[in-house]
Formats: structure tokens, C-alpha cells, sequence
């Protein structure tokens, strides 16, 4: 009777050992791959499957977005500035069978040719290319690590330069020329300023000229501008063309008289 109770504890036993190794689970964003007897036979999941125990191998590969941080990189630019700068990127296995069989880890392997093409891409590019045109870059380093991952079946989507880190005396030389750029900007606009008063001066200037009356007119505002003031004694000249007309009555009435 014993024998028969431990007879039965052990192909329990054994059953539990083989239904475990023999049934699988994958998520909904995992694979299975497997392998029987060393080969490549085929993609299971997501789901329950089940595989030979000791005759096929499953391994998993997860298929979702994977965010990998490129370590700080020193490169140094076409036009010869040492610079440091890291980035992110992003990628996913789309074929689980050739990220298992043609590369031993597709993750270490897309982190280390991400940091190579980074140094190699910045050094194709001036710093100002660098700094002012980082989309343009983002592509390219994607469209670049993409290629040389596509055979690993993993599909690199995006690449983002994080940071620029520069010399301090670069720093410096960059904030320089900015400062100059906007003294130039505000010279030009003043000078532009001063060109626009003097072309309106000179069509007031042209008006005055055949309209004398005008510069009266404008004399008396200017006196009554004046009057507005601080009390204070002013003394300015009356122009002759004012009191002409009261000389000529005053000169009329004696004659008369």
C-alpha cells in the first residue's frame, strides 16, 4: 500500500515536471522562438502554447518599445571643437527569430553601434550644424543605426541628441559673437530709424519751402509747446514774416493820416 502511495506521489511528480516544461505562456507583447533540437522551427504566441519537453527550447523576446539612454560621447566636429553629447533612442524587435539567432544580445549591440555612429556622425558636421540643426541630425543617426540594426530585426525609430556640452572658452566665444550679432541688429534698426526721420524731415522740409504759411503755423505750436513748460522767462525771436502784415496796416494808417 505504501508503495503504491509513493508510486502514485511520484508520476505526479513527474507530470508536474513535465507539464511545466512542456506548457508556455507569452504576454500579449512577448514571442516565443523555438528551437528543437538546436534549430529554428518556428514563432509561438502570444497565448498558451505548449513545446516538447527536452527536445524543444523556448526563448522569449518582448516586443515593446525599448528606451535606451546613449552614455555622454566626446567627439570632436569638422571644424575641429571637442565636444560631448549624448542621446536616446528608441527601438523594438519586429522579427523575434533574427534577434535571438543573428545577434547574441540585440540590446548591447544596438547600445554600442548607437554610441560609435553618434561620434562618427558628429564629426561629419560643423558645430554650427550641431547646434542649430539637430533635426536634421536626429535623422540622420536614425536612418544610419537603423541600417546597421535592420539585420538583428530591430527597427530603430527614433534618435534624440539630449545635450551639447561645450568648452568653457567656447562658451564664452559663443556668447561673444551673440552679443555682437545683437549690437549689429541694433545699429541697423537705429541707423534705418535715423535714414526714415530724415527722409521725412526733408518731405516736410520740401512742404515748408512753398508754403510759408505752414512754418508759422509750426512756429506758433512751438510757442504754445513752450507755454505749457515751468514758468520761466523765454526769449525768442519774432520772425519778420509775423508782424509784416501789422507793419504794412500801421505804415497805411499814417499815410492816411
Amino acid at each position: 500500500m505504501e508503495g503504491a502511495v509513493i508510486g502514485i506521489i511520484a508520476a505526479v511528480f513527474v507530470v508536474m515536471v513535465v507539464g511545466s516544461a512542456a506548457i508556455k505562456i507569452a504576454q500579449e507583447y512577448e514571442r516565443g522562438v523555438i528551437f528543437r533540437l538546436g534549430r529554428f522551427t518556428g514563432e509561438r504566441g502570444p497565448g498558451l502554447y505548449v513545446i516538447i519537453p527536452f527536445v524543444e527550447r523556448s526563448v522569449k523576446v518582448d516586443l515593446r518599445v525599448v528606451t535606451l539612454d546613449i552614455p555622454s560621447q566626446e567627439a570632436i566636429t569638422k571644424d575641429n571643437v571637442t565636444v560631448k553629447v549624448n542621446a536616446v533612442i528608441y527601438f523594438r524587435v519586429v522579427k523575434p527569430e533574427d534577434s535571438v539567432i543573428k545577434v547574441f544580445d540585440h540590446r548591447y549591440a544596438t547600445s554600442q553601434i548607437s554610441q560609435t555612429t553618434l561620434r562618427s556622425v558628429i564629426g561629419q558636421h560643423e558645430l554650427d550644424e550641431l547646434l542649430a540643426q539637430r533635426e536634421r541630425l536626429n535623422q540622420n543617426l536614425q536612418q544610419i543605426i537603423d541600417e546597421q540594426t535592420d539585420p538583428w530585426g530591430v527597427k530603430v525609430s527614433v534618435v534624440e541628441i539630449k545635450e551639447v556640452e561645450l568648452p568653457p572658452s567656447m562658451v564664452r566665444a559663443i556668447g561673444a559673437q551673440a552679443e555682437a550679432e545683437r549690437e549689429r541688429r541694433a545699429k541697423v534698426v537705429h541707423a534705418e530709424g535715423e535714414m526714415q526721420a530724415a527722409e521725412k524731415l526733408a518731405e516736410a522740409a520740401k512742404i515748408i519751402a512753398t508754403q510759408p504759411s505752414a512754418l508759422q503755423l509750426r512756429y506758433l505750436q512751438t510757442l504754445t509747446a513752450i507755454a505749457t513748460e515751468n514758468s520761466s522767462t523765454i526769449v525768442f525771436p519774432l520772425p519778420m514774416e509775423l508782424v509784416a502784415p501789422f507793419l504794412k496796416a500801421a505804415t497805411g494808417t499814417q499815410e492816411k493820416s
